[in-house]
């Protein structure tokens, strides 16, 4: 039975590699055909960025990225905190904290990295 399933990263991609790793997991639970949100809090959006210099494991990044592209995994960002605009292709949408709560609290399981 699949779950609807909200990965919660806030962690700063240029610190650690838990970030990445956690759109792994994201990607994962899509594959399960679970129906997968990832909410990207604090510095976490610059993954989906043209700017993955810093990132690290940025090589492990990139070859994530076109899957989640073609699986349209959907992506929430904090409202008026992104600096970088996403790159094209990627399905974002920008909520309130209050609508991300919201969120949260109606999916069946979340995952918080």
């Amino acid at each position: 039975m699949s779950k609807r399933v909200a990965v919660v990263i806030s962690e700063d991609p240029c610190v650690t590699h838990r970030p990445v790793e956690a759109l792994r997991i994201a990607l994962g639970f899509c594959a399960g055909e679970h129906d997968t949100t990832v909410v990207l809090l604090g510095r976490a959006p610059l993954m989906l960025t043209e700017s993955t210099d810093d990132i690290i494991d940025v090589d492990i990044l990139e070859k994530y990225l076109p899957t989640l592209k073609q699986l349209e995994m959907p992506f929430v960002l904090e409202k008026g905190t992104v600096q970088d605009a996403p790159s094209p292709g990627f399905v974002v949408t920008e909520k309130t904290p209050d609508k991300i709560r919201q969120l949260l609290q109606s999916v069946d399981r979340n995952v918080v990295f």
